[in-house]
């Protein structure tokens, strides 16, 4: 995955921000109105779009002369393939998670407790719950995870 730089990170906030809950998603004009504090030319965020879409961040439809504007993924989605693509960054994929392991607070141990308790479920060796709550908010489009994603490109 493709990591964003500051302009493209702000317009996808920008979308993941504004589009939820909305199938229609938001036009250049849209999003240029959105990002306070940044006085951009509508040709400048009309490119930032673009090129997002060329990198398959986000998706779009055309409205009359137009396009639409949605993320591809939900922003839990992008994390957690973050998370994923630093991992194969190291030597020792075991080595980054015991050490990022040992660096979480309490709560959030926990969280990752109820995950991995919820995974273990879904393969018939423990229980859902929390975990299952955990997992519909994470997983992207479709229920698709991060990883099923990018196994694909």
């Amino acid at each position: 995955m493709t990591r964003l730089g500051d302009l493209e990170r702000a317009v996808m906030d920008v979308l993941w921000d504004v589009v939820p809950g909305t199938s229609d998603g938001v036009t250049v004009r849209e999003v240029a109105d959105a990002l306070d504090g940044r006085e951009l030319a509508y040709t400048t965020v009309m490119t930032v779009l673009d090129r997002l879409a060329g990198k398959g961040m986000v998706q779009r439809e055309r409205e009359g002369r137009a396009w639409r504007y949605r993320p591809a993924a939900s922003r839990e989605a992008h994390i957690a393939q973050l998370m994923l693509d630093a991992l194969d960054l190291g030597g020792s994929r075991d080595a980054a998670l015991v050490r990022f392991a040992h660096s979480v607070t309490g709560t959030e141990a926990e969280v990752l407790r109820a995950a991995l308790g919820s995974e273990a479920g879904l393969t018939g060796h423990g229980s859902a719950g929390a975990g299952a709550q955990l997992t519909d908010q994470v997983d992207g489009p479709a229920g698709r995870r991060p990883a099923d994603e990018a196994a694909e490109r």
